[in-house]
C-alpha cells in the first residue's frame, strides 16, 4: 500500500466513524441493517470485539435476514430457547441442528433465537435453501453479503471462496433453513444428493475447526454426517423438537376456539404440532362454527387437504423399506415390537434396524417407554399412512 492510498483509507475510516457517531442508534446501507450500540471500530480483531461485547453488553450486528420469515405469535419453547442461547453464546457450540417433523416449529423457534442472540455476533445471516442450492452457491451468497459491507472491503480477500475463513475472522450466526432439500429421496435419512456431497465436508469443518461462529441447520431429517459428529464432537448439538403440551391450548384459543369439550382429544390427535393445530382449528371455524366436539363426532382424525399435502412431502422422501415398515405399523391397533416387525416385514434384520432408525431420525415413528421398546405412529400420521395404503390397493 502506498502512502497516498493509506492516507485515503484512513480518511474514509475517520469519516465513517464520524457518521456512525451522528447516527448512533440505527444506520441503513442498502439492504443491510446495522444496529449500533456504540461507535464502530473496524480495526478491532474479532476476539477483541467479542471480549468488549461481553464486558459491556453492547454490540453491532450486520443483518441479512431478508429470507427469514415474519415472526408470528410464538407459543412455548422457552426452555429450548434458554438452552440454545446458553450453548451458542456461552458454551460456543459451532454447529447446531434443529430437526423435527414438518410443522413442528423449527423455523418459529429459530426466529426467536436469532432475535434474542444476534447482538452477540458481528453478522447474522439467514439463508433459505427451499430449492436445492449447491454448496458453491450458498458460500458465494454468504461471502458476498460480508463483502458488501463497504467499510470492511479493504479487510476482506474476496478471492477466498471457502466460508470457513470468514467464520474464523468474524463472529457469525448463520441459519440454513430447509436443509432437507440437499437429501436424496428414496433413501434412508440424511443421505445427500451427489451434487450436494460438499455439504458434509463443510459441516465437518464447521464442527472441528476453531472459530467463534455458529451455524444452525433446520431440517426434517438428521444429516448422516451430523450423527457421526454429534457422537464424537462436543461442539455439535442436536435438538429434535416434539409437540407442544400445555401451550397447544393457547394455539387453539388464539385461533378463536373457546370450547373446552374435546380440546384435549384434539390436541392428542394432532400431537401438539403447532401448524397442524392451526390448520385444523381453521377447519373447525369454517365448518363447525368453532365447535371442536362437532368435528370429533364426524371425523376425530380429519386429514384436511392441507395436512395431506404437508405429510406427502415427507412421505415421498422415504425409501421403499421405510414405507413398508410404516404400512405395517399403521395396520396394528397398538405399538408393535421389533420382533413382530421383523416377522411381518420379512426383511433382513440389518435392513429393518437401519430403516427403523432412519424413521426415528425423521420423527415419523414413536417409541414406547418400558422394559422393551415398541414402535408406533402419531394418530394423524397413522391415518395418513392408512389412506396411502388404501390408495395403493386401488
Amino acid at each position: 500500500m502506498s502512502k497516498s492510498s493509506l492516507r485515503s483509507t484512513l480518511e474514509r475510516i475517520k469519516q465513517f466513524n464520524y457518521s456512525t457517531n451522528f447516527a448512533r442508534d440505527y444506520v441503513g446501507i442498502g439492504n443491510v441493517s446495522m444496529v449500533c450500540a456504540e461507535t464502530l471500530n473496524f480495526l478491532e480483531s474479532p476476539k477483541e470485539k467479542d471480549s468488549r461485547t461481553q464486558s459491556d453488553n453492547k454490540s453491532i450486528v450486520y443483518e441479512y435476514l431478508d429470507e427469514m420469515p415474519e415472526s408470528g405469535i410464538f407459543h412455548g419453547r422457552i426452555q429450548e430457547l434458554d438452552n440454545l442461547e446458553h450453548l451458542i453464546v456461552e458454551e460456543h457450540y459451532n454447529l447446531v441442528l434443529i430437526s423435527g417433523i414438518i410443522g413442528i416449529g423449527k423455523t418459529a423457534l429459530s426466529i426467536q433465537l436469532v432475535e434474542r442472540i444476534k447482538y452477540k455476533f458481528d453478522y447474522a445471516i439467514w439463508l433459505n435453501i427451499r430449492t436445492p442450492l449447491s454448496l458453491e452457491t450458498v458460500q458465494e451468497k454468504l461471502i458476498e453479503f460480508i463483502y458488501s459491507q463497504e467499510a470492511n472491503k479493504f479487510l476482506i480477500d474476496k478471492t477466498q471462496k471457502n466460508i470457513i475463513s470468514y467464520l474464523q475472522k468474524y463472529r457469525c450466526l448463520v441459519i440454513l433453513d430447509n436443509v432437507q432439500t440437499i437429501f436424496s429421496s428414496g433413501q434412508l435419512a440424511g443421505n445427500t444428493k451427489t451434487e450436494c456431497d460438499g455439504y458434509n465436508i463443510l459441516f465437518r469443518q464447521i464442527a472441528e475447526l476453531s472459530h467463534n461462529s455458529c451455524v444452525v441447520l433446520l431440517s426434517w431429517d438428521k444429516p448422516r454426517e451430523i450423527v457421526t459428529l454429534e457422537s464424537e464432537n462436543k461442539s455439535v448439538y442436536c435438538l429434535q423438537l416434539q409437540g407442544l403440551e400445555e401451550e397447544s391450548q393457547e394455539i387453539i384459543k388464539f385461533k378463536g376456539l373457546t370450547e373446552d369439550e374435546g380440546l384435549l382429544e384434539l390436541i392428542h390427535n394432532y400431537q401438539g404440532n403447532p401448524l397442524w393445530l392451526k390448520i385444523i382449528a381453521t377447519t373447525i371455524k369454517e365448518l363447525f362454527n368453532g365447535k371442536i366436539s362437532d368435528l370429533l363426532k364426524y371425523d376425530p382424525l380429519f386429514l384436511s387437504e392441507e395436512l395431506d399435502y404437508l405429510l406427502c412431502q415427507q412421505f415421498n422422501l422415504l425409501s421403499d423399506i421405510e414405507k413398508q415398515i410404516m404400512y405395517v405399523i399403521a395396520s396394528e391397533p397398538n405399538f408393535i415390537s421389533m420382533s413382530k416387525l421383523l416377522e411381518r416385514t420379512q426383511l433382513l434384520p440389518s435392513d429393518l434396524l437401519n430403516a427403523v432408525q432412519s424413521l426415528g431420525r425423521r420423527s415419523l415413528i414413536e417409541k414406547s417407554l418400558g422394559e422393551f421398546i415398541n414402535f408406533g405412529l402419531q394418530p394423524i400420521v397413522k391415518q395418513y399412512v392408512k389412506n396411502q395404503y388404501t390408495h395403493t390397493l386401488k
